[in-house]
């Protein structure tokens, strides 16, 4: 029985949250969660947090957006409440996995485009190179054929207006300000080599882009971390970043939790004379998670390469995949952080399989999103069985399919809340012998 805490779900995993009160044996803190009507959300904390070590649990998942907002606000409450100390429990870190690059070959997968979409467009399309007829100080629009044209079309202008004016004095005026070297500040001709736009303009032939010019996207793990941080959280806790650098984007500690100890107990105990198997990483980011595991068991170890030609992709599913080792009449583990689409490891199991003869698939992954028809995908897959832990809630979809099987991560974050809160050192969670 642990003293002067508070654990407080939120709406995005109850389960877990009271699966941490009861091996903490504690009863959870009471708190309501709601939205009114104009859809802003309500936190209203039912039980006194002052001077008392508050934990908030709040996974990224299901309506992610709210769910943070949600957890800001509950942050901002404790913390006005007079809390001794605020820690969020994140089992799945959000944005974690959104690159600095384009999303048409890493990062996480978008939703399909609404059916009613325009044709030709399509989520992985890029924004075309900038145009001098777009850019902010041209004086043409989207329809004029240029800033050349456009002058010359003033200078016309200009020209009937002098012939036709009574006296010449305002239009020599105006003649003498569109005729100078710059028309309202702008240059009537770029200097060759002037950059304009994310491009340069060359004489003769116009907007040309500069071969390193391509567009960037917001990376907003770390404005996630700031919000945080901002909100008034003291300390994180979560499990398996899809990216540990994420931890240096903060300013206060963060312990990042592992799910191998829960992985490696399953492979020892449920799964068959596990020393003549074969532990998978699905692509080369994972090798380093499913060599650490092959080296702690003693078992041996294969690689999936994805291989991409220098042609014009759009799917990611057209990438080649490539098997290095030999799996041929062994079982085969498929090792992962986090499966989304379940993409990756439905087509690394029909590759083991087919190409590599192996008698029988698993995969094993921290993090089980499922999303769109992720589920249906992995029920007709190759795949033999699929273990992931409850670090998002997995009731429907074990409803659902009938290979998958759940491992609680309950236990692991009631003892690193239970060390955090007594000070102790949380790095006996890391050891996995």
């Amino acid at each position: 029985m642990v003293r002067n805490i508070v654990v407080l779900g939120g709406s995005s995993h109850p389960q877990l949250a009271h699966s941490i009160c009861v091996n903490l044996g504690i009863p959870p803190g009471r708190i309501i969660l709601s939205k009114f009507a104009v859809g802003e959300t309500r936190v209203e904390i039912q039980d006194s947090v002052r001077g008392k070590d508050v934990f908030i649990l709040q996974s990224g998942c299901g309506r992610v957006n709210d769910h943070l907002m949600e957890l800001f606000i509950t942050i901002s409450a404790c913390k006005t409440a007079s809390a001794k100390r605020v820690t969020v429990v994140l089992p799945l870190f959000p944005y974690s996995r959104q690159p600095d690059i384009p999303y048409n070959k890493l990062g996480a997968p978008l939703s399909k485009a609404p059916a009613n979409k325009p044709e030709g467009f399509t989520f992985e399309s890029r924004p075309a190179t900038p145009r001098l007829v777009d850019h902010p100080m041209s004086l043409s629009g989207p329809s004029a054929g240029g800033l050349e044209n456009r002058l010359t079309r003033l200078a016309l202008e200009q020209r009937n207006q002098q012939e036709s004016a009574p006296n010449g004095g305002m239009a020599t005026s105006m003649r003498r300000t569109y005729t100078s070297d710059s028309v309202n500040g702008v240059p009537k001709t770029p200097g060759p080599g002037s950059t304009l736009g994310g491009g340069e303009w060359l004489p003769g032939h116009g907007f040309k882009a500069q071969a390193g010019y391509k567009q960037w996207v917001a990376q907003a793990g770390t404005l996630i971390a700031d919000l945080l941080t901002c909100a008034g959280a003291d300390h994180v806790i979560t499990m398996d970043l899809h990216d540990p650098q994420y931890q240096g984007f903060f300013d206060i500690p963060v312990d990042n939790l592992y799910g191998r100890p829960l992985l490696q107990k399953y492979i020892q105990y449920s799964i068959p004379d596990y020393q003549n198997a074969v532990i998978v990483s699905p692509d080369a980011g994972g090798a380093k998670r499913a060599t650490a595991i092959a080296d702690a068991l003693g078992m041996e170890f294969a690689l999936i390469h994805k291989e991409r030609r220098p042609t014009r992709i759009t799917d990611r599913q057209n990438a080649t995949m490539m098997l290095v080792g030999d799996i041929a009449g062994k079982v085969a583990i498929l090792v992962d952080d986090l499966a989304d689409t379940s993409n990756t490891i439905t087509r690394a199991a029909k590759l083991l399989k087919n190409k590599g003869k192996a008698t029988k698939v698993y995969a094993l992954v921290t993090h089980g999103l499922f999303s769109g028809d992720a589920i249906d995908r992995i029920n007709a897959s190759a795949l033999d069985k699929v273990v992931v832990t409850n670090t998002v809630p997995q009731h429907e979809h074990q409803r659902l399919c009938n290979k998958l099987e759940v491992l609680d991560v309950g236990g692991v974050f009631a003892e690193a809340v239970r060390r955090v809160h007594h000070g102790e050192s949380i790095s006996v969670l890391f050891r996995y012998d």
